[in-house]
């Protein structure tokens, strides 16, 4: 699903409501519900442009690095099912 607004216009509008009198006035503008901009709030308060990239980036290598853990898991059990079916313990 793509999504309307990339995550920097996301923080972007998040700062714009910090300083408007009015929640309700920065979501109509953007035409966005106000329950989007208190679930964005959630997800990203407090986050700036710089440490929302880091964050990705953290997020990829996380991903990363499980995938090799899970490839490794599983090389380990086929060896022992090898070395278990050759009678080696």
């Amino acid at each position: 699903m793509k999504q309307r607004f990339s995550e920097e216009q996301i923080i972007a509008i998040l700062q714009e409501a910090e300083s408007a009198p009015t929640k309700a006035e920065v979501c109509r503008k953007h035409g966005i519900s106000e329950w989007t901009y208190y679930r964005w709030r959630e997800k990203y308060q407090g986050l700036n442009v710089s440490q929302l990239r880091k964050l990705k980036q953290l997020e990829e290598e996380n991903g990363r690095l499980k995938k090799l853990v899970a490839e490794q898991a599983l090389a380990q059990e086929a060896l022992k099912e090898v070395l278990a079916k050759k009678g080696i313990r």
